[in-house]
């Protein structure tokens, strides 16, 4: 059994309009809503081995501000280049090449593709995952290049307006 956590980051701020759409860092209801976030979390043991975070400033902030609250270790965190402006299937290749000693992980990226990821992974369509919203998912297989659609089952779905 492998699970994933399927990690959007928080809002982010639109005020600097010369900023590139990756340099955009956290707003102030994105930075509010992290604590919120990572206090349920704790609650439903949030256990991933393995961090995968998109390099935009957007994802660190949110990472580092979820890393103030939890027990994350810097050796179980890699920013994938790759992760920013995917495809949902470039996210299934990045999660198939996993080695098959991780059981869990936590994937902190961005819409469209999370959203499109966790709907290609269960049978439960969501429409959007929100900023800072956390969907874990269940799989039922030994070795991460086992995924196929649906083969998970949703464990959660959490989002700061629920709380």
């Amino acid at each position: 059994m492998k699970s994933i956590y399927l990690i959007r980051h928080a809002k982010s701020s639109w005020l600097k309009p010369t900023l590139s759409d990756f340099d955009r860092p956290l707003n102030d209801r994105g930075k509010n809503d992290i604590p919120t976030i990572a206090k349920k979390l704790i609650k439903l043991d949030f256990n991933p081995e393995l961090i995968l975070c998109s390099p935009s400033k957007r994802t660190r902030e949110t990472l580092k501000k979820l890393k103030n609250h939890l027990k994350l270790n810097d050796e179980e965190i890699k920013f994938i280049d790759s992760i920013y402006e995917s495809s949902t299937q470039n996210l299934i290749v990045l999660i198939n090449n996993l080695p098959s000693t991780v059981n869990s992980v936590a994937l902190i990226a961005h819409n469209p593709a999370i959203t499109q990821l966790s709907n290609y992974l269960t049978d439960y369509y969501i429409d959007n995952i929100p900023t800072c919203g956390v969907v874990k998912i269940d799989l039922d297989i030994e070795q991460w290049n086992e995924i196929i659609q649906g083969v998970g089952l949703q464990n959660f779905f959490i989002y700061p307006k629920m709380f």
